[in-house]
C-alpha cells in the first residue's frame, strides 16, 4: 500500500491547488485525476470559454466600433475551425503549466480515477488500478456534472448529439444555423454569445423572468436590452418540455406550448455536485441536495475529511475552489483559516461584461439594511468614452448609511472583471466611505467609475 500524508481526488482548480498548497506546507501529497489535469474549468469551462469568447469580441469590436475609431476592415468574418485551434492550444499551454507547478512542487500525480475504500487504520483509503493508496488526511475535490433534467427526449438527444450540454459545446466543429439556448445564466449567455457573434439564429429559453442569474434586476434588464439588439430571440418564465427531432417544445406562464425549430440546442441548466461513482459513500459523509457539507474550515462530517470546489455546493465558482482550498490546508497545517462567501465576485463574460459583488439593491432591501443606492453611467469614465462607442454600461454602488460600509457593487462594463476585486476588498474590509474616497485611483481608468460614485453617495 502507497502511503502520503493526504489524499487530494479530482484536479481541478480546487484540487490542484489544494495539492500545491500542501506540498509547499511540507506534507507528501497523492493526486488523483481521471479525466484531465485542470477539470472542467481549463479543460471544458471557465479557459476555453474565455477563449471563444475573445474571439468573438475581438471581431465585435472591429466590426461594429472599427469604423468609428478610424479602422476601416472589409469582408471580416469568425472562421469558427481557427477559433478552435487557438482554444485548443491556450487550453494546452494552461493545463501543460498546470501539470509543470504540479511536478515542481513535486506531488504524486496518479493519472487514474480513485475509488474511495473507507477509513482504515492510519487514515482512509483509495484503489486506483491495481494499487491502493492510504493518508491520514483526504481533500475531495471530485466537482460537478451538468444538470440534465428530466425533460421528454432531452437524454435521447444528447446521445445522438442534437443536444449538447456546457462541455460537450467546445466539440462543436460547425455553427448551427440556429442554436436554441435552454437556460440563461451565465454558461447558457456566454456560450450563446459567442455563437450568435460566429452567425447563429440564437434563442434563449429561460425559466426565470430575469437573465443572468443572481445579478439584479437592473443589471439583468441591460444585459437582456444589449442582447436583443445583437438579433437574441428570448422567452423568459418558459420551461422546455420536449427536445428532439430538429426542435424544442416549451411552455410559457399560461402553460400554452410552444415550438421552435432548431439546428442544435444548447441545454444550459446548471450543475450539480458529483457525488456518485468514486466511492464516496464508504466514508458515510454528511450531504445535502447541493453537496458534501462542509463548515467553514472545509471540514465535511468525518474529522480528516475536507471537500472544496464544485463538489460541496457552496459557490461553485473556480474562484472560490481556490479560496476553498486554500483554507482546507491551512486547517489541515493547523493553521486556523475560514471561508467568507458574503463577498465573492461573480462576472458575466458577454459583450459588455456584468461584474457583481456583494449584495444587490434588492438583496440589501431584502435583508433589511439602511440602503442607498447610486447608479452612474459609464460616461462618467473617461477610459470608457475613449475606447467604447456609445456604451449604455453602468456602475451601481450598494452603500449601509447606518454601518458606514460599501454593501455591493455591480458594473456593466467591458473589462470590469479587471476591477471588481477592489469593490470586494472595500467590501470585506469594512471600510468606512470616508476613507475610501481618499483613495488614488490611477487615471484614465474604467475602474475609476468606482470612485465617481463613491462621491455621489
Amino acid at each position: 500500500m502507497e502511503q502520503s500524508d493526504l489524499i487530494v481526488i479530482g484536479a481541478g482548480p480546487g484540487g490542484y491547488l489544494a495539492a500545491e498548497r500542501a506540498a509547499q506546507g511540507g506534507l507528501a501529497v497523492t493526486l488523483f485525476e481521471g479525466e484531465h489535469i485542470g477539470g472542467t474549468c481549463l479543460n471544458v469551462g471557465c479557459i476555453p470559454s474565455k477563449a471563444l469568447l475573445h474571439s468573438a469580441k475581438t471581431y465585435l469590436h472591429v466590426a461594429a466600433d472599427g469604423e468609428a475609431c478610424g479602422i476601416i476592415a472589409d469582408h471580416i468574418r469568425v472562421d469558427h475551425k481557427k477559433v478552435l485551434a487557438r482554444k485548443d492550444r491556450v487550453v494546452k499551454t494552461l493545463v501543460s503549466g498546470v501539470e509543470m507547478q504540479l511536478k515542481r512542487q513535486k506531488v504524486r500525480v496518479v493519472r487514474q480515477q480513485a475509488y474511495i475504500l473507507g477509513k482504515r487504520e492510519g487514515g482512509f483509503a483509495v484503489r486506483a488500478g491495481e494499487t491502493e493508496y492510504l493518508a491520514a488526511r483526504m481533500i475531495i475535490a471530485a466537482g460537478s456534472v451538468p444538470l440534465t433534467p428530466p425533460i421528454e427526449g432531452l437524454q435521447e438527444s444528447i446521445a445522438s448529439g442534437f443536444a449538447l450540454t456546457n462541455e460537450t459545446i467546445f466539440d462543436e466543429k460547425s455553427v448551427p444555423r440556429r442554436l436554441v439556448v435552454l437556460g440563461g445564466g451565465v454558461i447558457g449567455m456566454e456560450m450563446a454569445s459567442y455563437f450568435r457573434t460566429a452567425g447563429s439564429e440564437v434563442i434563449v429559453v429561460e425559466m426565470l423572468k430575469n437573465l443572468g442569474g443572481n445579478i439584479g434586476a437592473q443589471m439583468s434588464t441591460l444585459l437582456q436590452q444589449e442582447l436583443e439588439k445583437r438579433g437574441f430571440e428570448i422567452h423568459l418564465g418558459c420551461r422546455a418540455s420536449k427536445v428532439g427531432k430538429g426542435e424544442v417544445e416549451y411552455l410559457d406562464e399560461t402553460g400554452t406550448v410552444h415550438s421552435i425549430k432548431a439546428d442544435r440546442v444548447l441545454v444550459s441548466l446548471g450543475r450539480r455536485a458529483r457525488l456518485s461513482g468514486y466511492g464516496l459513500e464508504n466514508l458515510r459523509v454528511e450531504t445535502t441536495r447541493q453537496g458534501i457539507a462542509v463548515n467553514e474550515r472545509m471540514e465535511t462530517s468525518v474529522p480528516g475529511i475536507y471537500a472544496v470546489g464544485d463538489v460541496n455546493g457552496r459557490v461553485p465558482l473556480a474562484h472560490t475552489a481556490y479560496r476553498e482550498a486554500e483554507v482546507a490546508v491551512n486547517n489541515i497545517l493547523g493553521k486556523k483559516d475560514a471561508m467568507d462567501y458574503g463577498v465573492i465576485p461573480s462576472v458575466l463574460y458577454t459583450d459588455p461584461e456584468i461584474s457583481c459583488v456583494g449584495e444587490t439593491p434588492e438583496s440589501a432591501e431584502k435583508k433589511g439594511y439602511a440602503v442607498k443606492t447610486v447608479t452612474l453611467p459609464m460616461q462618467y469614465s473617461g477610459r470608457y468614452v475613449a475606447e467604447v462607442d456609445n456604451g449604455k454600461g453602468v456602475c451601481t454602488v450598494v452603500y449601509d448609511t447606518k454601518r458606514d460600509r460599501l454593501l455591493g457593487v455591480q458594473v456593466c462594463a467591458t473589462g470590469s472583471s479587471e476591477f471588481i476585486y477592489g469593490a470586494e476588498a472595500f467590501i470585506g474590509m469594512k471600510i468606512p466611505l470616508e476613507r475610501l474616497r481618499k483613495l488614488i485611483f490611477p487615471h484614465p481608468t474604467t475602474g475609476e467609475i468606482i470612485r465617481e460614485a463613491l462621491f455621489e453617495l
